[in-house]
């Protein structure tokens, strides 16, 4: 029975980068998590441990350390791209290059009511990512990049039903006119290009999904990923298609009753698991072809 080599990739995972802008006495800071990742030729290494044509992973995140300082981080799209076609430059037998950047907000420290100028408070709204994979060199290449943002945790105490669904011998559920609704929110959408104003993009759509979470009247979970995915490309002609990963954050009402206590939907508690899982996407009728944008991207449908 033959057997042959599958498909493969290596590179270095979880570079912590922290960059300091300190050219002004009013500092600015840029928390990144890196990790890259090569594809290509590299069957040798595999089947005889010929590493002629590996560039070591250590090489990998000396490179992002160092673009770090010579190019620094307008963006962490704009960086991961930069990062994706040096590797391609610097190992020809790599066909293509997949970074990851995780962002991690800092704000600063308010005293006498004005942020201080070098010390923060790091933020808990989420964290930003971006995943970039570049394919080819030259008039051959193609870039995706698929940014989006993780650990949104978002709750709405009211706005929210649950009824109407299938039952069989199984169901407890009870139906719900009124329920708390919450989630740690992961959303991922898809560019149709890289010529964006990334930073400004990002904080546009954050700040619209946030809105449409508070504003649609949940009927179901469901209902209300779609509206915000469909919210996000009608304002966003640059967005291709946008997923989502859902967790459900459940909080249950607590029995107050042997206590001789009411609880009109007041307290609860919230269990992190078993937890329901919601996941979905929204795409644009003629986005273009997703190719390999969604490479090595977990955890989506």
């Amino acid at each position: 029975m033959p057997i042959h080599l599958g498909s493969n990739q290596y590179g270095k995972a979880e570079n912590r980068v922290v960059r300091i802008y300190r050219d002004t006495p009013r500092h600015q800071i840029r928390d990144l998590n890196v990790s890259t990742a090569l594809r290509g030729r590299f069957d040798e290494a595999h089947t005889s441990g010929d590493q002629k044509d590996v560039l070591p992973t250590d090489t990998q995140k000396n490179t992002v350390f160092a673009y770090a300082k010579k190019i620094g981080v307008a963006s962490i799209e704009e960086f991961a791209l930069a990062l994706a076609d040096r590797y391609l430059e610097a190992c020809p037998a790599a066909e293509g290059a997949r970074v990851e950047v995780d962002e991690y907000a800092w704000d600063r420290i308010v005293v006498d009511g004005t942020g201080h100028d070098h010390s923060f408070v790091r933020s808990g709204g989420g964290v930003r990512t971006t995943v970039v994979n570049v394919d080819g060199r030259g008039e051959d290449r193609v870039a995706h990049v698929v940014s989006g943002i993780k650990d949104l945790v978002v709750l709405k105490s009211t706005g929210s039903e649950f009824h109407g669904f299938l039952k069989d011998e199984y169901t407890t559920l009870q139906e719900t006119t009124d329920r708390i609704l919450a989630t740690s929110l992961v959303a991922r959408w898809r560019y149709s290009g890289t010529e964006i104003d990334w930073d400004k993009t990002y904080d546009s759509i954050r700040a619209l999904l946030l809105q449409r979470f508070a504003e649609i009247h949940s009927l179901a979970l469901q209902q209300t990923l779609n509206g915000m995915g469909t919210s996000v490309l009608e304002q966003h002609g640059e967005v291709a298609e946008i997923k989502f990963s859902a967790p459900n954050k459940h909080h249950f009402l607590s029995d107050l009753s042997p206590f001789g206590l009411d609880n009109p939907g007041e307290v609860f508690y919230a269990a992190d698991r078993p937890y329901g899982l919601i996941e979905a996407s929204v795409v644009r009728d003629e986005a273009p072809d997703a190719g390999n944008a969604w490479h090595a991207i977990p955890g989506f449908c």
